[in-house]
């Protein structure tokens, strides 16, 4: 029987806001909150704040460990100013650091907005343009959060955030993306972000075709290898719809099915939609890890008599 991957975390215990994940032994379920109207999955559905405010807090009821709040989708769109998306996104994480203890994340790429939000109480900044504005990576390091490096093609080329690539091309997709990463670990770094502050992220479907993104995920662990954290962002992306040919209200199933490999490939962080389905596939991998006992009685073929 083959041997269970482990990645070689240097840093395995991370005190991320409220909270300590023991990622040698523990996956941490990130829920979706977008409030915009065009994100690619909920289409609006979050993006009026009282939804939003309601679908973050019922994510933390639900098991997420990690609520990632958005104001600006990633693909193409006109730009939308700094302002306009601060105003999206710091009621909602206000509103629910307020009512919860979850970690709590801002998807941006605006330093003025990271800065915003980790005043309202966001403990991480997930910027999925990898430290494309050097301000944003000094204002995460004159706080306590914690930043989320991302991979794209924009971000490898030196491309500004939202830049669509119609046919992106890689000679070794992974191994660019291990050495984008590894670079931009050092810019965080020489910005004076500790490493045990710094997670990253492969960019799923980022500037990516379907067969580069399950390249990637086939190949996970030579991004586990890199010593930080790996967050896996395949939820309802379009690499499940295409591989399944199913449509964006069809992809649970293989978005569950990719985070458990994700996970078995070393990632230790999983960003979902779908919160209860994806809470019981993590938890049941843990359990099936050894890493978690049952979470119920054990009566079945425990007592004397058993149906």
């Amino acid at each position: 029987m083959a041997e269970l991957y482990l990645p070689p975390l240097r840093d395995p215990v991370r005190r991320i806001g409220a909270h300590a994940f023991d990622f040698s032994r523990q996956v941490v379920v990130m829920a979706v909150v977008n409030r915009t109207p065009d994100s690619f999955y909920d289409v609006g559905r979050t993006f009026g704040l009282d939804a939003a405010v309601d679908a973050a807090l019922a994510a933390a009821l639900a098991g997420a460990d990690w609520v990632d709040v958005g104001g600006v989708p990633f693909a193409p769109g006109p730009a939308l100013p700094a302002e306009e998306e601060a105003e999206r996104v710091v009621p909602v994480i206000r509103r629910l650091r307020e009512r919860s203890d979850a970690v709590i994340s801002v998807d941006t790429f605006h330093a003025a907005v990271a800065r915003a939000a980790i005043a309202a109480g966001a403990d991480v900044v997930n910027d999925t343009t990898g430290i494309h504005d050097l301000e944003l990576g000094r204002v995460v390091a004159d706080s306590d959060a914690t930043l989320v490096i991302t991979h794209s093609l924009a971000a490898q080329q030196g491309k500004g955030p939202r830049t669509q690539f119609p046919r992106p091309e890689y000679g070794d997709v992974v191994g660019e993306i291990g050495a984008f990463l590894r670079s931009r670990i050092e810019l965080a770094v020489s910005l004076g972000i500790p490493e045990h502050r710094l997670i990253i992220d492969p960019g799923h479907d980022l500037n990516k075709n379907t067969l580069q993104t399950l390249e990637i995920t086939r190949r996970l662990s030579e991004i586990a290898d890199i010593g930080l954290p790996v967050l896996a962002a395949a939820s309802n992306k379009d690499f499940i719809g295409e591989t399944l040919d199913a449509g964006r209200g069809e992809r649970v199933s293989g978005s569950l099915a990719a985070a458990v490999f994700s996970i078995l490939q070393g990632a230790r962080i999983v960003r979902m939609h779908n919160v209860p389905e994806s809470v019981a596939a993590v938890r049941m991998t843990e359990a099936l890890l050894g890493w978690r006992p049952p979470a119920g009685a054990l009566v079945h073929n425990m007592g004397e008599f058993n149906e």
